[in-house]
């Protein structure tokens, strides 16, 4: 009969390099407590990596560096197809997002309709935080990083520069969707929003 550990291996060496798995992936392989024993020993034989606690890969191989690691960027990813939720970031890495800062944030923080958790990897921290409903109704990615980064930057403390930038990539956004964003913004943000709503046709 075919181990769990070879049934796992198997699953994994089908997809892509570098794809990311999940313990839960495998459940239909046998229960979480053997499931995780299974991972466990393929992980320290080093035919598959953990990425973090309960991701796990088979990793792209670099010539010099050796393991290529996803990033913090593509593991959140993974994670809101696999659980299909809406994310949104926030804090510095919306004002990344926007060129807003050249800052690296050691913990990227997602607004999410999924699960509330955090991933470690290595000294960074991917955090997921469940969001009212209405943080998550924008539908324009731009409308909807302008709206994070303002927050973060603070009504009081916003410069000129900043306006400008942020006003030119708002419009970028389609308008209708910036309009129906707009509503779902604190009152002074709105006031900068609706400056990158396109001019009507005076009469």
């Amino acid at each position: 009969m075919e181990s769990i550990d070879s049934k796992i291996l198997e699953k994994i060496k089908k997809a892509k390099r570098g794809s990311l798995f999940y313990t839960e992936d495998f459940l239909s392989f046998g229960n979480y407590k053997a499931v995780s024993k299974a991972l466990e020993r393929l992980v320290n034989t080093n035919e598959i990596s953990r990425v973090s606690r309960g991701i796990f890969a088979v990793l792209e191989k670099d010539p010099i560096i050796g393991e290529v690691y996803p990033s913090t960027e593509e593991i959140a990813e993974s994670i809101r197809k696999r659980d299909k939720a809406r994310l949104i970031p926030t804090g510095v890495l919306a004002l990344n997002a926007l060129g807003l800062s050249t800052q690296i944030p050691m913990n990227l923080v997602y607004l999410t309709d999924g699960s509330a958790r955090t991933i470690k990897l290595g000294k960074r921290s991917v955090v997921f935080k469940k969001a009212s409903p209405k943080n998550l109704a924008v539908i324009g990615s731009i409308s909807g990083l302008a709206i994070q980064a303002l927050k973060e930057i603070g009504k009081d403390n916003i410069t000129e520069q900043e306006l400008e930038i942020i006003i030119k990539h708002l419009k970028k956004e389609e308008p209708y969707r910036l309009e129906h964003d707009i509503k779902l913004a604190p009152e002074w943000i709105r006031i900068i929003m609706r400056k990158a709503l396109p001019k009507k046709n005076e009469k």
